[in-house]
């Protein structure tokens, strides 16, 4: 009976977990589509995870151009100023809906504790563009760096290097090369549809000038509102005044800023991108005076026109309206493209009937988006270099640097491009870079 009783037991046992198993399996276990990238989602193992560092301004309209990107995931951002950090969370955490957005003051904790994350935006402002970008390479991060990259040749040549070493994506904010009215411009440029080029222009504008004191001192705030320490970066030692913070008032201030590179940045790559730069070993700057449109000529015959024009960035002149603007001239005709067209300037509308051939061929040929975000973010799943290069940022922040200091020393200056240094000068080779705050030498 026992032995009996026993098996009796054990066949209901068995009944019994045979039913809960069939049971089980006719109710499937769910598995959200989002996590196998179904509906429109990106799988998480297929997301590219990004913070930020830098979101005021400029910054919180890249964050937002990211945060439309349904491949990227937003986990941190970075501030030296609360107020903004603290917004720039708010947007994240309002994009996704959660309260996951980690917060940080200082990028260099930032950098080091996540290790999470694939890629960063860098707004800053221009002191830290190049320091950051290099310290969050070699941090293993791709880069997507507002303009401009740098504020000296030595800093641009930094991040150049940083970036072939570690084997990481960067592109600098120089987005019009990748919108479709400039695209447009530089192709007929470049594919010869105008003709051998002989003269190229790009707008600089000017500016109230480059003021070289400082603000006097006022009373620091509470660290975790602002840490000035962190804000100067590797500028030198200036007290606390909230007219550099407040309204972009660094602007104005040699310290903290370029003069020819804040519109050249983009201009400069804008025009070099339509011309054949391969063979091109210098650059002739023809001092004419201050605030005077700046005349230059490579070493392949080319005239690069700096352009200055002034008064409002939006007030027409003889070569487009808008800002921006780049323009190329060739025995067939020229072309030119600035913000605020609904469409490109040419010589003859004739030329805009290729318009749609023209970008056409330079998707096909580039395989490229004519989006400038996409692109960056499209380089990150190939590896390949974007656009807007750490080779092109270098060739093109070098001709804006060569202005400033041909400017500064009132003198004409000729520039070698592959050796990035000026021929026979060496005053102006000295003024390629500044000194940097021991702390903030990276």
């Amino acid at each position: 009976m026992s032995n009996d009783n026993n098996m009796t037991l054990t066949r209901r046992r068995f009944l019994t977990r045979v039913m809960k198993t069939a049971s089980a399996i006719s109710v499937p276990y769910y598995i959200p589509a989002s996590a196998l990238g179904r509906g429109g989602t990106v799988a998480p193992s297929e997301r590219i995870v990004m913070g930020g560092i830098g979101l005021g301004g400029r910054g919180s309209y890249d964050l937002g151009c990211l945060l439309n990107e349904r491949e990227v995931q937003w986990v941190a951002v970075c501030d030296v100023l609360k107020s903004r950090r603290e917004a720039a969370r708010k947007m994240v955490d309002g994009k996704y809906g959660t309260k996951d957005c980690a917060v940080y003051g200082d990028l260099r904790q930032f950098l080091t504790e996540r290790t999470d994350v694939d890629a960063v935006l860098i707004a800053t402002g221009d002191r830290w563009h190049a320091l950051a970008s290099t310290l969050a390479m070699r941090a293993g991060k791709d880069v997507y760096c507002e303009k401009p990259a740098c504020l000296t040749m030595a800093q641009g040549q930094m991040v150049a290097d940083t970036a072939r070493r570690y084997g990481r994506v960067y592109q600098t904010g120089a987005q019009r090369l990748s919108e479709p009215n400039h695209v447009f411009a530089i192709e007929m440029a470049r594919s010869g549809r105008l003709g051998p080029i002989h003269t190229a222009y790009a707008d600089i504008r000017w500016r109230d000038g480059m003021r070289r004191d400082w603000l006097p001192a006022e009373p620091e705030p509470p660290k975790d509102e602002v840490d000035w320490d962190v804000w100067l970066g590797p500028c030198p030692w200036r007290p606390y005044n909230a007219g550099y913070v407040n309204g972009g008032g660094w602007y104005h201030y040699y310290d903290f800023a370029t003069d020819v590179a804040m519109w050249g940045a983009h201009t400069v790559a804008q025009a070099l991108a339509g011309l054949d730069m391969t063979n091109v070993s210098f650059i002739e700057f023809e001092y004419e005076g201050p605030d005077v449109t700046l005349m230059t000529h490579l070493s392949n015959g080319v005239k690069l026109v700096l352009y200055r024009t002034a008064g409002s960035v939006w007030e027409p002149c003889k070569l487009w309206h808008g800002a921006c603007g780049e323009r190329f001239d060739g025995p067939e005709g020229w072309a030119a493209a600035a913000d605020g067209y609904s469409g490109p300037d040419v010589s003859s509308p004739a030329l805009l009937r290729e318009y749609t051939n023209v970008l056409a061929d330079y998707t096909a040929r580039t395989q490229r988006s004519l989006n400038h975000v996409r692109d960056f973010l499209d380089c990150i799943r190939s590896r390949r270099l974007t656009v807007a290069s750490p080779d092109v940022m270098c060739r093109s922040m070098n001709i804006c640097l060569a202005a400033d200091i041909c400017e500064q020393l009132k003198r004409s200056l000729k520039f070698d491009l592959r050796k990035a240094e000026f021929v026979g000068d060496p005053e102006a080779n000295r003024m390629r870079s500044r000194a940097m705050r021991p702390a903030f030498m990276g």
